[in-house]
């Protein structure tokens, strides 16, 4: 005789029926390709920990805090969904938060090849944590936090690439030179 298992806890985020997964990277800055996976990866999975890292090797644009306030103010609507720090093993990172998953997501083959990579790696290091791969939706395919502060600072229009609220703080972060749209320093 089997039993179907039994419907998670919505009091215990660590319930052993919940699937947990996390989504990891800098969000340097959240774009809406990353919003368009962190909504569909809502469906799929019971939780889903958006897992900004603090990365010493990188000098980020905006500091942690606000990435998350970022985050945190554009996944509101979402009941699923939580946001958190790291530094380190990513991995160890999961086991922390009970995670079973990783949500990654890919937009060109130059990201799959590095992604199989990173994936295969985490799987040695924690087996039973498995990599799901996901591609953006078609018109965030090739939106990359990189390419988005490259071409604010160069005085191009992201609308419709980021939400309205980061365009906001990129304006209060990045000012542009009128005589020759170079990026200065807000005063």
């Amino acid at each position: 005789m089997q039993f179907a298992p039994l419907p998670p806890d919505p009091y215990n985020p660590f319930d052993v029926n919940t699937v947990r997964a996390i989504y990891p990277g800098t969000f340097d800055p959240l774009t809406n390709g990353h919003l368009d996976l962190i909504a569909r990866g809502s469906k799929i999975f019971d939780h889903l920990v958006i897992a900004i890292l603090n990365n010493s090797e990188k000098q980020p644009l905006f500091p942690v805090r606000e990435r998350v306030e970022m985050i945190t103010e554009a996944t509101r609507e979402f009941g699923n969904i939580s946001v958190s720090t790291f530094d380190g093993l990513l991995v160890e990172f999961a086991r922390q938060q009970q995670a079973q998953a990783l949500l990654r997501g890919i937009r060109a083959i130059s990201d799959y090849e590095y992604e199989f990579q990173m994936a295969l790696m985490n799987r040695r290091l924690a087996p039973q944590l498995e990599t799901v791969f996901m591609m953006p939706a078609e018109k965030y395919s090739y939106v990359s936090s990189r390419l988005i502060r490259e071409v604010f600072r160069l005085g191009g229009s992201v609308e419709g690439l980021v939400p309205p609220m980061v365009i906001q703080r990129l304006q209060a972060r990045i000012s542009i030179d009128p005589a020759g749209d170079l990026p200065r320093s807000p005063k």
